[in-house]
Parts: C-alpha cells; sequence; structure tokens
C-alpha cells in the first residue's frame, strides 16, 4: 500500500524527529488544521507512532530516514543496476516476502525483483513468528530470484546470504556479528536481524527463490516489547559518534546479495562455507534443536560440508540436520 502524496509530504516534515507546530505543519502543506488532524490520525491508524504536546506540535520519537530509491540506486554498481528489472518501494505492506511469493506464482519468469517496506503489517519469521516491524525503523526487504536449476541446487543458500550480510554489515563498520544456523543474524548471543528463503518450481528446474531478510536499525522498548528472544540492534552495536545511513546500508546489502544469488549454483556453498563458520556464533555452545515436535538437546559442532547442522547429542553420537531452529540453553 502507498500512502497519499497528502501523508507522504507530512511524513517527510516529521522525518528531523523535531517538533513542528500543527501551523507550522499546515501552512507548509496547505492543509487546513482540520485537515492537519485527519490526516496525523489516520497516519497513527496505520501504524504510524507520532508524540503530539500541547503548545509543542507534532514530532516522530526520533529522527527517520526514509527510503530514497534514487539514493540507493545511485549507490549500487552499474552490474547491479542491471540485474535489478523491479524497485518497488511500498509505505506499508503485509510483507515484502509474501508480495514476492505471490508474484513469483503469477509471474513465474520473474526474476531481480527488489521489494522494500517502510513498514510491514504482517512480517513473517521463522514457524510464522510476527517479525517486528516499526514504521521506518529498520529494513525489511526481499528480493525474488530465477535459478535454472532445481530447489535442491539451492542447499547452503541461506547460510551464503548470511555471509553477504556479514560483508555488508562490515562495510559500514558493524563489527563482531555472528551468524547462527540456519538464518539469524546474532550479537553477542542477541538477535539482530533474520532472513527468510521461500523456493518454489519444478524439483529439476527451474526455480524461484524469495530471498527476505529483516534487520534491526532502531527498536524502541516499546515496539519491541513484543520479541520473545534477547534481541539487539545498530544504534545499540555502534559507538554514539557514528551514523549509519539506511539508504547506504539497504544499497550495501543488495549489493551483496545480488553478488551471491547471480552466481548461485548448487556447488556454490562451497565458497562461502569457511567464511560462514569465521562467524558461526553456535560452536561449542549447549542448544535445544526443534525439528517438527521433537526436541533435541547437544552441543554444535559446527557444519557439514554441505551446510548441514552438526550437533552431539546427549548420548555422545553426532547427528546432521538439514531443518529445525536451534536455540541458546541457558546454564
Amino acid at each position: 500500500m502507498q500512502f497519499s502524496e497528502k501523508k507522504k509530504a507530512l511524513l517527510q516534515l516529521l522525518a528531523d524527529g523535531d517538533f513542528h507546530s500543527g501551523t507550522e505543519l499546515a501552512d507548509q502543506l496547505n492543509f487546513s488544521r482540520s485537515a492537519l488532524w485527519k490526516q496525523i490520525n489516520a497516519l497513527e491508524d496505520q501504524g504510524v507512532d507520532i508524540l503530539a504536546v500541547n503548545g509543542k506540535g507534532y514530532r516522530f520519537k526520533s529522527s527517520l530516514e526514509l527510503f530514497d530509491k534514487s539514493c540507493i540506486v545511485d549507490n549500487l554498481t552499474a552490474t547491479t543496476r542491471q540485474l535489478i528489472s523491479i524497485f518497488d518501494i511500498h509505505d506499508q505492506i503485509d510483507s515484502t516476502n509474501t508480495n514476492l511469493v505471490a508474484l513469483s506464482r503469477t509471474s513465474p519468469e520473474s526474476t531481480g525483483v527488489v521489494c522494500l517496506a517502510e513498514q510491514q503489517t504482517s512480517g513473517r519469521g521463522r514457524r510464522g513468528r510476527q517479525w517486528v516491524s516499526p514504521f521506518g525503523r529498520n529494513i525489511y526487504c526481499s528480493v525474488l530470484w530465477r535459478f535454472q536449476e532445481g530447489p535442491a541446487s539451492l542447499s547452503g543458500l541461506s547460510l551464503a546470504i548470511g555471509v553477504a550480510v556479514i560483508r555488508a554489515l562490515s562495510a559500514h563498520g558493524v563489527q563482531g556479528v555472528g551468524l547462527k544456523w540456519p538464518n539469524d543474524i546474532y550479537w553477542q548471543q542477541k538477535k539482530l536481524g533474520g532472513i527468510l528463503v521461500e523456493v518454489s518450481g519444478e524439483s529439476n528446474g527451474p526455480c524461484s527463490a524469495v530471498i527476505g531478510l529483516g534487520l534491526n536499525l532502531r527498536l524502541s522498548g516499546d515496539e519491541a516489547s513484543s520479541i520473545e528472544q534477547d534481541w539487539v540492534d545498530i544504534s545499540q552495536i555502534l559507538d554514539s559518534s557514528m551514523k549509519i545511513s539506511r539508504n547506504e546500508l539497504l544499497a550495501t546489502l543488495l549489493e551483496k546479495i545480488f553478488q551471491v544469488i547471480s552466481h548461485y549454483t548448487e556447488q556454490s556453498f562451497a565458497q562461502y562455507r569457511d567464511e560462514w563458520r569465521l562467524y558461526d556464533c553456535m560452536q561449542g555452545q549447549s542448544v535445544n534443536l526443534f525439528v517438527g515436535k521433537q526436541v533435541v538437546a547437544g552441543a554444535v559442532l559446527g557444519i557439514s560440508d554441505d551446510g548441514l547442522l552438526l550437533l552431539q547429542t546427549q548420548d555422545g553420537k553426532v547427528q546432521s540436520y538439514a531443518s529445525g531452529e536451534v536455540s541458546f540453553r541457558r546454564s
């Protein structure tokens, strides 16, 4: 869903995080005070958090850097620009992944499609969990890419995308980030982001993959109150003197993701395996692995050469797992 031009203009004025009086906003937007009030209330009804204080006016709780397509594209290489066929930015959407999964079904030839959102109303994580998605603060991004081989050839793709995310974060000074099998991004045992890859197509190919990325840039305690695990955002990781551009970071993330997917084949994971192991934040940790309704307790020994989780169970046996959700066990 796209907001009206009037709402977008109002958001741009409030994005600096400063107070703006109702009179000032109405004059700049050529609104009546009544029309301004209706626009603000409509935005609040759509989940945009606007603070109103008598005698001061209206503001966001903090400044926002809204997505700017021209800024993002300008920070991409010519090679990556050529790989992108459609670039959509939504003010509000149910889920960027859901949007592109639907497109992959109605238009199976589509590839190189980028979908961004300022806010998701039904963002999805693993096992159907909601992904907390406040307006304008984090990164909600999905990419649709068509592969010539079948789904089996994409083994390890989510792990390779994890490496791409680490590379992008490192380029912007975000250090010490780790990867938690199979698709979580962690910092000091707190979740920073997640990857959700959804594949469809014929068993022998071709197939389509929707690669979704949710990354916490700046979350308030209130916004994160429904998150059921330890979390962190980039603003907490970086020194207060360091600022990170949301648009520039998004461009770097797209650059690194397209570098992976544009050449990915069944043999490609080997190119990322050793680097993934460097970022493995579960190595040697005691965990519970949830596989369907089964819970397996053990210690993580790392990943196999083809990206499977290696778990030493409590009876001393080493088992490999292609899927499941890992939870750190607290001592």
